[in-house]
């Protein structure tokens, strides 16, 4: 995102294909899964914790929420409601952690972000499993799986956008 002299937010062409690659991906990932017992295992959330880690908070949301959304509705569209706002507030809540807390330690400060995003994630999808089925025991059958699917994504966002150096790459491109 770009500020211009009236401090109004242009998005860029960049900013734009950056954001729609990532969505891509989120959708990409969310098309195929691990069987397990009550579902599948997803890996989209190393998309997503990835996008908000690099991205401004809308793009994250765009990424997080509208991309879990269009992959939910073209594959599997009975959660896609519950998709979009729960991937959606993750994203943005990492965005935020990265770009405004602990400005001087941002690797820590995404490490809190992805760290309340799992939070989200797992309790956004045990209550919104909890309404869509009718049944709590669905949510908890399923959510040891949640657990790990928000941590495998959370860890291995930060190790590629840290020690694989990816945010450097896209502050370089991006001129940050």
């Amino acid at each position: 995102m770009v500020k211009s002299k009236k401090n109004i937010a242009i998005f860029s062409a960049k900013l734009i294909t950056a954001t729609a690659m990532f969505m891509a991906l989120n959708v990409a990932m969310s098309s195929f899964g691990i069987p397990v017992p009550g579902g599948h295992f997803y890996l989209n959330d190393i998309v997503i914790c990835t996008a908000a880690i690099l991205l401004d908070p809308i793009s994250a949301f765009a990424v997080g929420g509208i991309g879990s959304f269009l992959g939910d509705l073209f594959f599997y569209p009975l959660p896609m409601f519950v998709s979009l706002v729960t991937h959606g507030l993750q994203a943005v809540v990492i965005s935020l952690c990265t770009r405004h807390l602990l400005k001087n330690h941002k690797l820590a400060a995404s490490v809190i972000g992805v760290s309340l995003g799992a939070i989200i994630m797992v309790v956004g999808y045990s209550l919104g499993r909890a309404f869509i089925y009718s049944t709590p025991e669905y949510a908890v059958l399923k959510l040891p799986y949640q657990i790990l699917q928000a941590g495998v994504g959370a860890v291995l966002s930060v190790i590629l956008c840290y020690k694989c150096r990816l945010i450097k790459i896209y502050n370089k491109i991006f001129n940050v």
